[in-house]
């Protein structure tokens, strides 16, 4: 996974989500309700302009491995795929709503998430402790402090023009 270069922002926000349907329902041993969970949160995905990395629906549970913009938190990610999948499920199998799920929500209110990263907590750590103030300049500003540095050197103070 690489970084994203946002507007004012340059980073990663990845999280796996694990929605869990309403009563935990073994819904998705059912072939055709679990190809079309799969298609509606690709869609939804999207729709809404996340990137999915890895999606598997088992029989009672959906695991989600996605990148969303830094402006959503998980929970507004979870709120969006699941009001999005969770009509068109409906729409598409109205018999789920007769038997299964008749309170109206098909997905439980709880949502597991966690953040993903390509590096570990020690390494941010180590990070902090020992790389504040220790940064290399690159190439560019390399060449800028040499200029600067010759320009400085060569420049005359006022008082010379009137000693020669």
């Amino acid at each position: 996974m690489e970084l994203t270069s946002y507007n004012h922002s340059y980073g990663q926000n990845s999280q796996h989500l694990v929605f869990v349907p309403k009563y935990r329902h073994n819904i998705f041993a059912n072939k055709q309700v679990k190809l079309a969970c799969e298609v509606f949160i690709c869609e939804a995905s999207k729709r809404y302009g996340f990137k999915i990395h890895a999606l598997k629906v088992e029989h009672d549970h959906v695991h989600l491995f996605a990148e969303f913009h830094p402006t959503i938190s998980p929970s507004k990610a979870a709120q969006l795929i699941k009001g999005y999948t969770s009509r068109l499920i409906f729409l598409q199998f109205p018999w789920l709503r007769n038997t299964l799920f008749r309170k109206g929500s098909f997905w439980s209110s709880g949502l597991f998430f966690r953040s993903v990263g390509n590096v570990t907590s020690e390494t941010i750590e180590h990070y902090i402790k020992n790389a504040q103030g220790k940064h290399k300049p690159n190439k560019q500003q390399l060449m800028r402090m040499i200029f600067a540095r010759r320009k400085a050197k060569s420049q005359k103070r006022l008082d010379q023009f009137f000693a020669a």
